[in-house]
């Protein structure tokens, strides 16, 4: 119980480029962070605040919390200072650990080797201590340890998540090159939605996106989806922490009466795994689905509206002309049918931007996976300025 209640540094990690929206759920939940880096948020708490954090944050993928720190020049030193730790304080004997690293040391050439002297200090220790030891493998779902290694100097993290946060845990069918719900997340948080206005997204695929708004404007948080987390495994754990945690998740969710998110697709099976998605995030009868091209969607007439394209990006050859008029329809589409809205297209093909037509007013930088990517965002009000295609 001690180690919960012990105020130590927190690494909140993150997708490329998402740290600012990451941040500012942190500062959200109450907390003060320390610094802010392109993939990583850190802060100062406890375990028990890592419980929060793991329940209600959108956008991360860990939550470490630092244990130790030292210098290690090799492979024997690292051994040395982690066989003196006390780990019978944090995994129980009869347990089950994982190692995960990054590492950046001149006498490592592969980070696996690094994990197991890891492993094999935590496995000496016990049998030193208890005469048995805690069994150890790959698996991220009990007690997880991080070891972050840089040339000489060394911290160890308890990772109090396990399995990536980045996946919210309602998607039961993935569909066609989803986005991931972290990145999702962190666009919509980008775009000047206010959670109350209509949300219009055609060519929704999957709907993670419509899914992601409805979870948004309806405050419903991703630790609603999910039951394990590593946190649970540390000794001193109880199940009053957590439940503490979950309990206020169900409290915090909101009802917006008037609120209208459209998803639409050409692909019924797209639309049939959208709706089973949105069903297991509690949001299905939020969100109006429908089949058919985009250019066909309805778009509420209003004035403060989103809309919102996650276009293909033309990866094989012979797609980039198809797609080249594609781009075109889109941004003739929004200057026509959605005056008034503020629009807004995702893409990891900047060239095709160029044949949307439109002047974006603002440009923001993402990633996913290793592709740059840019979410572009139009006022869309009447007589809107095009450029030459």
């Amino acid at each position: 119980m001690q180690l919960f209640n012990t105020t130590n540094k927190i690494i909140v990690t993150c997708s490329n480029r998402l740290s600012t929206f990451l941040q500012q759920e942190i500062v959200e939940l109450g907390f003060t962070t320390i610094r802010v880096f392109k993939t990583r948020v850190e802060l100062k708490g406890t375990l028990a605040d890592c419980i929060k954090l793991n329940l209600n944050l959108r956008c991360a993928s860990q939550i470490l919390f630092s244990i130790k720190e030292f210098s290690a020049a090799n492979a024997q030193e690292l051994y040395k200072a982690l066989l003196a730790f006390e780990w019978e304080d944090i995994i129980a004997p009869e347990g089950y650990f994982s190692v995960t690293s990054n590492v950046n040391n001149k006498t490592i050439n592969n980070s696996l080797f690094a994990n197991v002297t890891v492993k094999d200090a935590i496995a000496d220790r016990f049998r030193e201590k208890t005469g048995k030891r805690p069994n150890a493998g790959p698996e991220l779902d009990k007690t997880v340890i991080h070891l972050y290694w840089q040339e000489s100097a060394v911290e160890i993290f308890i990772d109090t998540s396990g399995e990536t946060l980045s996946k919210h845990g309602y998607r039961k069918i993935p569909g066609k090159a989803p986005m991931l719900e972290a990145l999702a997340a962190a666009t919509l948080l980008a775009t000047k939605w206010d959670r109350e206005s209509p949300f219009v997204n055609p060519m929704c695929g999957s709907s993670t996106l419509a899914i992601e708004a409805a979870l948004l404007a309806t405050n419903r948080r991703p630790g609603l989806y999910r039951s394990n987390y590593a946190f649970m495994h540390i000794l001193g754990y109880t199940n009053e922490m957590y439940q503490q945690q979950r309990q206020r998740l169900d409290e915090i969710i909101v009802t917006v009466p008037e609120l209208i998110i459209i998803a639409t697709d050409i692909s019924a099976d797209a639309i049939n795994i959208s709706k089973i998605n949105a069903g297991a995030a509690g949001v299905a009868d939020i969100i109006q689905f429908a089949a058919g091209d985009f250019e066909a969607t309805n778009i509420p007439e209003v004035k403060n509206g989103i809309i919102y394209f996650n276009p293909e990006y033309g990866d094989r050859l012979g797609e980039a002309a198809e797609l080249q008029i594609t781009y075109g329809r889109i941004g003739d589409f929004m200057k026509k049918k959605c005056k008034g809205y503020t629009g807004y297209i995702f893409t990891g093909n900047l060239e095709l931007a160029k044949k949307i037509g439109l002047k974006p007013s603002r440009r923001i930088e993402f990633y996913t996976g290793k592709i740059d990517c840019r979410l572009f965002e139009y006022e869309l009000y009447a007589g809107t300025k095009r450029t030459d295609r």
